[in-house]
Order: C-alpha cells, then structure tokens, then sequence
C-alpha cells in the first residue's frame, strides 16, 4: 500500500508542535477543481503554496494550533467583456486557527476573525484547492481588453420585421373595437 504524502493526511497537531513547514509546486492539472473553471486552457505557470504549523502558547493546558497557507496561481479564464482569454492571478494568504470539533467552530466563528478548522487529519492540496476557488473573481475581465468590444448586436444583414399594425386598429377596422 502506497504511504501518503504528508500534504494529502496532514495531522495539525503534530506539524504544529514541530513548526512544520511544506511546500509545493503543482501543475494545474493537479487540481480538477480549478481546471474545470479554466476550461480546458492551459496555465501559464504552476500552482505554488507554502503551508507553516505554529504552537501559540505552547504550555498552556489548550495551546492553539494554527496552520498558515500561501498560495499563488495564475488562471487562464474568459473575460466576460471581449469573451478572450484572461490570464488572473490568484493569491491566497489566510491563517486557520484548529479547534476540538464542530459544535465549538460554531460557536467561536462569529467573533474569530480568522478561520477555524476541525482537529482532524487535513488535505493540504485540497485546502489550497479550496481556498484559491474562493479567491477567483466572479467576473474575470481585462483591465483594457485587447480587441475593442463590440458593443451592438445589430446585424448589418440582418432585415428587420415589417412593421406591425396595432392590433387595436386592426379591431376597430372589423368592426369589433370600441363604440364610438
């Protein structure tokens, strides 16, 4: 059976206690959630990302565990203004504070200012997958497109409709519209 890499079963306490640093330089392949929002474009570079463990008041009789995570990839995506392609950059610099379980997670979310994570064994890999998803633009676009950006949808060939008779005079021309 094949050992996982610490990146994919990372356990928090222990990275923590030991002031753990990994690193990791991935392709975009490597992650099929980002690759879907990419559709199928090619990444100018790989996805890059440091994750570091610390112990805050480590002789305290509940020290807390924190994980810190860096992450920068660059994103091939479609400009909603001239629809070419887009190249983004996404960074991510965010620090998770681990907690015993859900229901405190729950309680503390609202006042803690950084993100709180179960105490459980965690999937690095997944976590930067994650977190670089949540930091895409929900409109990628150029600062100036390339291409000017047609902004009719007239067709110069196409021929416009007749116009209409109003269905009122219509009426009144048989004899059904409104007494005079």
């Amino acid at each position: 059976m094949k050992k996982e890499t610490p990146a994919r079963r990372l356990e928090p306490r222990s990275f923590a206690e030991q002031a753990g640093r990994l690193t990791g330089e991935d392709p975009l392949a490597a992650y099929p959630r980002l690759t879907a929002e990419t559709q199928g474009r090619v990444a100018p570079g790989p996805v890059t990302w440091t994750a570091t463990g610390e112990l805050r008041n480590p002789r305290h009789v509940n020290p807390e565990i924190w994980l810190h995570l860096q992450a920068h990839a660059v994103l091939p995506l479609v400009c909603q203004r001239c629809l070419g392609e887009v190249e983004i950059p996404v960074d991510v610099d965010r620090s998770f504070r681990f907690v015993a379980d859900e229901t405190t997670a729950l309680a503390q979310d609202d006042e803690a200012e950084e993100d709180l994570l179960v105490l459980a064994p965690l999937d690095v890999v997944e976590l930067v997958e994650d977190e670089l998803l949540m930091e895409m633009p929900v409109v990628p676009r150029h600062e100036t497109c390339p291409a000017p950006v047609k902004l009719a949808v007239a067709d110069p060939d196409f021929d416009a409709p007749a116009e209409r008779e109003n269905p009122f005079a219509v009426l009144q021309k048989l004899g059904l519209g409104k007494p005079k």
